[in-house]
């Protein structure tokens, strides 16, 4: 933690009458949780503030509340803060860059720097933890209410694949555990983010049916626009999906590859052991080591993403590493 970073960004904070969350597109549990959480306290630490959370919107966290719909000129002499999000272009709300001063608050390996102050913590394997690290930090000043609880832990639960991925430590249970002396009742978000629709659990059957592997041992499935509609699910919630081909013994990497709007092909790539966002990062994305995702396009670049993360599977295999 860095908390002469923290301290400037909560002099900001109050500094600011105006202040605008953005998380990134297409967004995650994480990024709606640290989002909706750090609205939270603010709007609760300071009433007379103006306090949004804008950007676009997935089922899978519908249970958190709802982004707020704000008018271009709000973003003037306005405080944006833009939370979990890698590079400008990620950005929900590309209005950010109307606002007086901007704010980066991510845990993703900084590649694309950018802000007027950036706060980058890659050892938090969520950015909700971020946000506690500042709440806790003030917090003879800050103020949350459950529904910030609930959005903070939502957030971290969620990146930290119910906190299974590595860098979960101390700190991570420390800070959840002041959560729960808060009032927290984590059985209501277990029970929303196990509840699915009989359209979900039925692709989900397609899934594990039509699941592929490459040589070396990545396991994949291809996801199009037809699919989507035959089985009446949402794009996020067939992405959610991804997971489901983690349990392979012999498959190091697994990939769901997804047809996005106007036939956009974008992949989840996930290894239990194998770093995989450098490959991530060839194919115009990043992400954390064991969890990263690609903007292919194509179905052609798709390919070639699987043939690199093959010889990456294969080479851990045969070393290791």
């Amino acid at each position: 933690m860095d908390k002469k970073i923290l301290t400037e960004i909560h002099q900001k904070i109050k500094e600011y009458q105006t202040i605008i969350i953005t998380p990134h597109a297409r967004p995650d549990g994480d990024c709606v949780g640290t989002a909706f959480g750090l609205r939270d306290i603010l709007k609760t630490t300071y009433p007379d503030k103006a306090v949004y959370a804008v950007g676009e919107e997935t089922a899978y966290v519908k249970f958190l509340g709802d982004m707020d719909q704000i008018e271009d000129d709000v973003f003037k002499e306005a405080l944006v803060i833009a939370v979990d999000t890698g590079n400008e272009e990620r950005i929900a709300d590309q209005r950010f860059n109307t606002g007086d001063f901007l704010i980066k608050i991510d845990h993703h390996i900084n590649v694309s720097p950018y802000g007027d102050i950036e706060y980058v913590d890659t050892s938090r394997p969520a950015a909700a933890l971020i946000i506690l690290d500042l709440f806790f930090l003030f917090e003879d000043e800050y103020k949350m209410t459950i529904d910030g609880a609930k959005a903070l832990f939502t957030g971290t639960l969620t990146d930290t694949g119910r906190f299974k991925y590595p860098g979960v430590d101390g700190d991570t249970f420390r800070h959840i555990a002041r959560l729960y002396d808060m009032g927290l009742n984590p059985q209501e978000i277990y029970r929303e983010l196990d509840t699915k629709s009989e359209a979900l659990v039925r692709f989900k059957g397609y899934v594990l049916l039509n699941y592929q592997k490459t040589p070396n041992g990545v396991a994949y499935v291809k996801i199009t626009e037809e699919l989507i509609t035959t089985y009446n699910v949402s794009i996020e919630d067939a992405s959610s999906m991804v997971n489901e081909l983690s349990v392979f013994e012999d498959c190091p990497i697994w990939v769901l590859l997804a047809e996005y709007e106007e036939k956009i092909v974008r992949a989840r790539i996930r290894s239990k052991g194998p770093a995989i966002n450098e490959i991530a990062n060839q194919f115009d994305g990043g992400g954390h080591a064991l969890a990263s995702g690609s903007n292919l396009g194509t179905w052609e670049r798709a390919e070639a993403l699987l043939e690199v993360l093959d010889e990456r599977a294969k080479r851990y295999k045969e070393t290791g590493e």
